[in-house]
């Protein structure tokens, strides 16, 4: 169930909540806007090696950040980091299907003129891969070339700023916490999780810093959230 804490406001007679007015929403795309394809745990342990990625994960609830992770290492090693998680996602490329309800909920943001945008830690290839066989164009669309990426706030901020709003009237909806669910917090947007198969709903997750203001199992519920929530006036 999407929950959400809203101030209200109090007059004389009643306590009204505050519906919040919603401007633009930025979406993620590997596992939101396209359903999810890469085996990234497969791809963390091909990169990190069985022992290491066994270690981190144990330290990092939330998910590995694996982008971040191999920053500090030697140019020699990044470089063989970089082409095996280009690798897989490559090979993910070649499979790339839509999210169900994408389309149309996309369809629902454009009749209330509710911006769309996009961050992603894919490369540009990928988004314009999206772009072109969907049908769906995302602006700005801000791809790992864009630095910094996800979970730092500054993609996300800078979106904001393209589109002269402010971040609290902002939706950001992914299905990572670590890295979609962070940047949005960080960034003092609101937040969506899409949580397909309830893993989130695990002990694991219950005591991470940054939790989102909603959670949804698909995108066609994302619909009734927005209405019921948010003043959504153009």
């Amino acid at each position: 169930m999407a929950t959400l804490t809203t101030t209200t406001t109090t007059t004389a007679a009643t306590a009204t909540p505050t519906r919040a007015r919603l401007k633009g929403v930025v979406f993620d795309m590997d596992g939101t806007l396209t359903v999810p394809v890469i085996d990234f745990a497969a791809m963390y342990k091909a990169v990190l090696g069985d022992d290491e990625y066994r270690r981190i994960k144990a330290e990092n609830p939330s998910g590995i950040d694996i982008l971040h992770h191999i920053e500090n290492w030697s140019p020699e090693k990044q470089q063989k980091a970089y082409e095996t998680i280009a690798d897989y996602e490559r090979r993910g490329l070649d499979r790339l299907q839509i999210m169900p309800g994408a389309a149309e909920l996309c369809g629902f943001l454009d009749a209330k003129k509710i911006r769309r945008g996009l961050i992603t830690r894919n490369v540009k290839e990928a988004v314009d891969l999206f772009h072109q066989r969907f049908g769906l164009t995302f602006g700005p669309a801000l791809s790992r070339e864009f630095r910094p990426y996800k979970p730092d706030p500054g993609p996300l901020l800078h979106i904001c700023s393209a589109w002269e709003v402010l971040p609290n009237e902002v939706m950001m909806i992914g299905d990572s916490l670590k890295d979609d669910v962070a940047c949005g917090k960080r960034a003092g947007a609101f937040t969506c999780l899409l949580d397909e198969t309830g893993r989130y709903d695990s002990p694991d997750y219950a005591n991470v810093d940054l939790k989102p203001d909603f959670k949804v199992s698909s995108l066609t519920e994302v619909y009734s959230l927005l209405e019921e929530h948010f003043d959504l006036a153009p």
